[in-house]
Order: structure tokens, then sequence, then C-alpha cells
């Protein structure tokens, strides 16, 4: 009965999608005080945290891609060149992210993403637990979602992004 109710589509509509999230976002901080709190401060947006390094003839030797938002780091990409791995380069990326997150952002805690045959253990030996798994996603892979506590540097100030 409720088919007969509603047209369904299935194209991909940036107009609408947009209206869906601040929908969403609406209905989200409406039910939560937390969310309701953050509406209108500095830490409602995710903000940007990039970190490049290159190599002596300035080649991309690798680099960290995510965002804080509220006070998590998200760690979206990390990548070495094949080259350089084996040094320490991602474990200073990560650890420099981390700095800013924590030192100029006051993040207390980071995620990240990766599958098994990607870096599960890098990012423990860095100090993160293993808090999901998802197998088979994609098939045949686990995902793992990991989290870390983060702590400012000693004598470090911790400012909020604004």
């Amino acid at each position: 009965m409720v088919s007969r109710m509603f047209r369904l589509e299935t194209e991909v509509d940036r107009a609408r999608r947009d209206l869906l999230r601040r929908r969403l976002r609406d209905t989200n901080t409406a039910a939560s005080p937390v969310l309701r709190a953050l509406r209108g401060t500095p830490d409602e947006r995710e903000s940007p945290v990039h970190v490049w390094a290159s190599d002596p003839a300035g080649a991309l030797a690798g680099g960290l891609v995510g965002h804080t938002w509220t006070t998590w780091l998200h760690v979206t990409y990390l990548w070495v060149d094949e080259r350089h791995r084996g040094a320490g380069l991602g474990t200073l990326l990560l650890s420099t992210a981390e700095r800013i997150a924590a030192d100029r952002r006051g993040c207390r805690s980071s995620r990240v993403e990766t599958w098994d045959f990607q870096a599960p253990e890098f990012y423990r030996r860095n100090g993160y637990e293993v808090v999901c798994a998802l197998p088979d996603y994609p098939p045949g892979i686990t995902e793992y979602t990991l989290t870390k506590p983060l702590e400012p540097a000693t004598g470090t100030r911790r400012t909020r992004r604004r």
C-alpha cells in the first residue's frame, strides 16, 4: 500500500542530497543536546588536516589527509611511497597530524578505518586499538576501525579553532 503513495526516483541529485543532509542535521540536532550545543560553534564544521612529505627531488613521498570535528581527528588517507616505507615516515605523518589535532584543535581522540591488507598493525604499533571489525567489506576483506586517545604535548596550551 505504501508504494502507491510515493513516486521513487533513483537518479543522483545533489540539490536533494544537500536538502536531505540539512534536514537530517536538523532532526539530529533537535534529538541530541550534544549536537544542539555544537550548533553555531567552530566545532560544528569539519576542519581539514593535511600533512605532506616530499623527497629531496620534490616528489610526493607520502601524505596524510584527514579532518577534525568536535574533539576527534579522523584520518581519511595515509600513504607512503613504497621506496620510503619502513623508514618511519608514516609514523611521522600520523604523529604530526595527531599533534595538530590535540595541541591546536583540542582533539582528545583519533580514528581511522583500514583494511586487513593495508595497515592495521601499523596503527596498533602507533597506539590505536581496534573497536570494530567488519568482515567481507568488500567481500573477502575485513575493514577495521581503530581509535586512539590523544593528549596535548606537555606545556602546550590547547586552543580551539576559530
